[in-house]
């Protein structure tokens, strides 16, 4: 066994060193989250309290739910603190109270609630302070710190969509994304055969779902190298895609008749033919070569029957991100294990709206399949199960409670996922009948003989 080595200039040893980086880390990412938290809110209270949609809450209860599984986790678990606001623990508890039922709930007023989670992030980062971030499961590597991040991160993107489902004018502003430098490569990718590892044993902050690592052998698959565009879904639409009965499963189509679908959600048509999109508040042309976003699974497996392919499987998407031919390995993000750039994937609201197809060419995987981390959620053709071998860890109404349910994987982030709570292991899911969250899709295909010239 050899001894730690004291870096040099730095006065501490090895291990000490990466444990005050790694609280460096949680600290800056714990102020990330913060900062979007505080954007998505610094509205007027009216708009706060406002339940713009039964599908979401009213952006005030998420805010002050935020807090609370912070308090939980962080202030009374890790840093041993009496609570703060045991009375609320209730109302902010996702389990006991519907999402359409919580406008009616006596919330915490929208200065009560900034004052609240300012509260607990004072204490907080005392907390973070104390931890050894050794040890016991649930600080090793930080790990709470890093849930209550990803947490934080995961409801910025809900609060994001719920400013999406709002009337009225635009309250958000970004910069457009980056467009292609150079022309689209192939449209399709081979993917070979055999096994490569799914999910991770070795990530610090993976989530439960993610765990442990496994081997799946495929046979060889062809996927599309990019999303399915808004250009390409509106000729589905033309075609009469929503119509012709035979392109639709049974429940599927038994909800296209029930709500009437005719397009993604947020699309009308004027006289002329011409489609436009009402974004962020803001109504414009649709954009032809922008990943479609706001389509339900059923849609998308509508479009992909209508196309001649299907949808990947979960494990489908996860090989073709990761895996890696030359060395056999799999990456932790499609094009390395180097952490998201702006270079390489559209997230973390840096726009408000998907990136044309090929803008993130860097961001490819090592097969050359582009856009798969961020831009928008890719539907797969998958439920919602635990992996073999899957521990629940810390509590079971993350992910256990739902394994089995009617639910849809989808996978990749969007572009309103942060990077911190994304990766190429990191599993999502809903129901397939959703459309207003961020969701789009790419198709794939067995492999055949003709194919080995991809």
């Amino acid at each position: 066994m050899t001894d730690s080595v004291t870096p040099q200039g730095t006065g501490l040893d090895a291990s000490t060193e990466q444990v005050e980086r790694l609280r460096t880390k949680a600290a800056d990412l714990l102020e990330r989250s913060r900062a979007r938290s505080s954007v998505l809110t610094d509205i007027d209270d009216t708009e706060l309290v406002t339940q713009h949609s039964p599908l979401m809450s009213p952006l005030v209860w998420d805010l002050a739910h935020i807090g609370s599984q912070e308090e939980l986790w962080l202030v009374r678990d890790v840093g041993g603190r009496a609570p703060l606001r045991p009375e609320i623990d209730g109302l902010y508890d996702a389990f006991q109270h519907t999402r359409s039922s919580r406008v009616e709930l006596p919330l915490l007023t929208p200065s009560e609630a900034r004052q609240y989670v300012g509260e607990v992030r004072e204490k907080a980062l005392d907390a973070l302070g104390a931890s050894p971030l050794r040890g016991r499961r649930l600080e090793h590597d930080a790990f709470a710190f890093g849930m209550i991040v990803q947490h934080e991160q995961q409801h910025d993107e809900t609060m994001l969509a719920t400013h999406q489902l709002r009337d009225g004018g635009p309250l958000l502003d970004a910069p457009a994304p980056p467009r292609p430098a150079t022309p689209l490569g192939p449209a399709e990718v081979l993917v070979p055969g055999g096994p490569f590892v799914q999910g991770t044993s070795t990530e610090p902050w993976a989530l439960d779902n993610e765990r442990p690592a496994h081997t799946v052998d495929l046979p060889a698959f062809v996927i599309d190298a990019y999303p399915v565009t808004n250009a390409q879904y509106a000729a589905f639409v033309e075609a009469g895609g929503y119509d012709d009965r035979r392109l639709w499963t049974d429940v599927g189509w038994a909800h296209r008749i029930e709500v009437g679908l005719e397009a993604p959600r947020f699309w009308t048509r004027d006289a002329d033919g011409t489609w436009w999109r009402r974004r962020f508040g803001v109504v414009e042309p649709v954009p032809g070569d922008e990943p479609v976003v706001h389509v339900s699974f059923h849609e998308a497996r509508a479009y992909a029957r209508w196309a001649g392919k299907r949808l990947p499987t979960e494990a489908e998407w996860e090989k073709a991100a990761r895996f890696d031919p030359a060395t056999g390995r799999s990456r932790r993000y499609p094009w390395g294990d180097d952490e998201p750039g702006a270079e390489h994937a559209n997230l973390g609201q840096r726009h408000l709206q998907p990136a044309p197809v090929g803008s993130y060419p860097a961001g490819a995987s090592a097969l050359g399949v582009h856009q798969m981390i961020g831009d928008v959620w890719e539907w797969c053709d998958s439920g919602w199960h635990p992996y073999p071998g899957f521990t629940m860890f810390p509590y079971p109404e993350y992910s256990e409670v739902f394994f089995g349910g009617d639910y849809a994987v989808l996978r990749g982030g969007s572009f309103g996922t942060d990077a911190s709570a994304i990766r190429s292991t990191f599993r999502n899911w809903d129901h397939p009948v959703r459309r207003q969250i961020f969701s789009g899709f790419r198709l794939a295909r067995d492999a055949g003989p003709a194919d080995a010239g991809l």
